[in-house]
């Protein structure tokens, strides 16, 4: 990415852990961060280390186009984090959802056309697969969106992975400010709750690798899976665990590839890769014919040793 314009739609912690990376292992010309929390951008602005002062950061959202406009002037590489998340909320107000996480990205796909956007990526979710909730439904809408907008120009390619672990909302921080406030028991939604196990290098890497490689696919990270229960155990090993029922919307094991979907996935490098159904690309590689785990209950384990050894690595 040397020489190249960023813009970052989001300022949360993916976005942060990007810009971040960008600036330690390249020399961009700008990023330029997008997002109506002026908070958060201001914390950005305060933690980033950015000795060369190629940070900039845009109070807007990508519901507005004259500021998305704005904002994507000589833009070289675009990555798409912005949504709004929170499950529960989204489902009482589902208008604003759509608002962001659809209509949102309809106006980057045409602000990235018009302005000549060399490359795109768009980070989905596994609640985009075989939605449950609203929030995976317009994930999967915008997904579509996105890949769609390759007939126009074919730079967009998608992520999809899960919860990254410590992230804002996910379950590690929530389980380490219980333990750290002397809690001896641990609620768990469902003993028998699998997930991948992404953390923030899984999921910059992953954009990083789909800025560079072939565009037009959904790129998912070859991670491994785990047992909830583990992750709790390597926290505190004598910890108890207390069952309290799972949430609204809230699936069983994580699901990053559907059934019909791995039939036309192909190993790619580290990831896995789904060929588009339309054909707005002409392809050579990668070829599908590869059969992809499809959910975290059949993906290889990791063990709570493992489980402990990534925790020490993320500290």
């Amino acid at each position: 990415m040397h020489d190249k314009t960023i813009l970052v739609t989001g300022s949360g912690s993916f976005a942060k852990a990007f810009a971040q990376h960008v600036l330690d292992t390249s020399q961009p010309k700008k990023i330029i961060l997008l997002s109506r929390d002026e908070w958060l951008l201001t914390e950005c602005e305060q933690r980033m280390k950015d000795p060369r002062k190629k940070m900039r950061y845009f109070i807007g959202d990508v519901r507005d186009m004259d500021r998305l406009w704005l904002a994507i002037q000589g833009v070289d590489y675009v990555v798409h984090s912005a949504a709004m998340k929170r499950v529960d909320k989204i489902e009482y107000n589902p208008l604003e959802a759509v608002k962001t996480n659809v209509d949102g990205t309809a106006n980057l796909v045409r602000a990235c056309v018009e302005h000549k956007v060399e490359r795109a990526v768009f980070l989905s979710t596994d609640k985009a697969v075989e939605p449950i909730n609203l929030y995976g439904a317009t994930k999967a809408v915008a997904e579509k969106v996105w890949l769609h907008a390759n007939y126009y120009k074919p730079i967009f390619s998608v992520c999809r992975y899960g919860n990254v672990m410590g992230s804002r909302g996910s379950v590690l921080p929530y389980w380490q400010s219980l333990l750290a406030a002397g809690a001896k028991e641990l609620p768990v939604t469902d003993f028998r709750m699998t997930r991948f196990w992404t953390d923030m290098t899984d999921a910059v890497d992953l954009v990083e690798q789909a800025l560079a490689g072939p565009a037009g696919y959904i790129w998912i990270p070859k991670i491994p899976a785990f047992d909830l229960t583990d992750l709790a155990k390597a926290l505190y090993v004598r910890v108890k665990l207390t069952e309290v029922g799972m949430r609204p919307g809230e699936k069983l094991h994580e699901t990053l590839i559907n059934e019909y979907e791995a039939l036309r996935t192909a190993s790619y490098q580290k990831h896995w890769l789904i060929v588009p159904e339309l054909e707005y690309i002409e392809r050579e590689e990668p070829k599908p014919g590869l059969s992809a785990p499809v959910c975290s209950k059949d993906a290889e384990k990791i063990n709570q040793l493992q489980i402990r050894d990534k925790l020490a690595a993320m500290a």
